[in-house]
């Protein structure tokens, strides 16, 4: 009997992830590319893959944020907020990532779901007048932070990612020399 209800709950298990991947697939055809660095709509997408976004729109309006099974950074902090504030609509199921804004900005969040969505920058009394973000959505089995900096590591991937975007390349080594291949563990 134990045997069933282990064999039962496994099977459900990964009958539910390749359900989830299906789904993730059908999304990535569905979102489409991700936008233009200066458009005030954004649509940015990571499903099975990384997502670094770099925003520097000067009346940004909001947009969709989707992370099926990826993730990354979504940095707004060179964009300007239009008056009215900004909606970002979210949706991560497996993934999740950070949302960089300038830290005067002021953010609204109301995800729901199993995960969530965390304002990590220091508490500053934002102004009630203070430019805002409200960021609505659904987040399953992931998260998101909102920070203003990150680590110098992290900032020099950011910076990687948007050369390798910008050329519509995969980022490859400095060197002619081809990438050495990683030994197996054990």
């Amino acid at each position: 009997m134990f045997r069933r209800i282990i064999r039962l709950v496994v099977i459900s298990w990964v009958a539910s992830m390749v359900v989830g991947m299906i789904a993730a697939l059908k999304a990535k055809q569905q979102v489409g590319p991700t936008t233009d660095e200066n458009a005030d709509e954004i649509v940015a997408s990571a499903i099975f893959g990384p997502l670094a976004y770099h925003s520097t729109a000067q009346h940004l309006r909001g947009g969709t944020l989707e992370c099926w099974y990826g993730g990354g950074a979504l940095d707004h902090r060179q964009a300007t907020l239009a008056p009215e504030g900004a909606t970002l609509q979210l949706k991560a199921v497996f993934g999740g990532g950070q949302i960089l804004v300038p830290p005067s900005w002021r953010v609204v969040s109301h995800v729901i779901g199993i995960g969530g969505m965390n304002d990590a920058r220091p508490a500053t009394g934002h102004p009630a007048d203070a430019p805002t973000l409200t960021i609505e959505g659904t987040v399953v089995f992931g998260g998101f932070q909102v920070v203003s900096e990150v680590p110098e590591q992290q900032e020099a991937w950011l910076r990687k990612q948007e050369v390798s975007d910008d050329a519509d390349t995969v980022a490859k080594p400095a060197s002619n020399e081809p990438e050495p291949e990683l030994a197996p563990a054990g």
